[in-house]
């Protein structure tokens, strides 16, 4: 099963979710703003993109800079607390398939792992 990470107020994640849906039909979607992943997921995740904590953080949310999260000494445990606390701060869309994981971002990217 192909899974989501999706934010439908996101142009890149509608597109990422419309192209899942033409290439594999139906797909399990999390809508990770209202069910945010535990900090054990995004490990996970974070070991299926091949990711550090730092590069899945969306630095252009404001939670980013009132929580001082450019301090380079925060270590990926504190990243990812923040990031559970706070999903927005969470790169989108991710899309899970056959054990690897992918941003779609292009949307295109996620074709690389169906």
């Amino acid at each position: 099963m192909v899974r989501i990470y999706h934010n439908s107020r996101c142009s890149k994640s509608r597109a990422t979710l419309a192209l899942l849906e033409q290439h594999v039909g139906a797909c399990e979607v999390i809508h990770y703003l209202d069910t945010p992943p535990s900090a054990t997921e995004l490990a996970v995740l974070l070991e299926q993109l091949g990711m550090s904590a730092r590069e899945l953080l969306r630095s252009g949310e404001a939670e980013y800079q009132s929580l001082g999260l450019d301090d380079p000494a925060l270590d990926d445990a504190a990243l990812i607390a923040a990031m559970v606390a706070h999903p927005e701060l969470i790169e989108r869309p991710i899309v899970v398939a056959n054990g690897n994981a992918v941003i779609g971002r292009p949307p295109e990217a996620v074709l690389a792992i169906l």
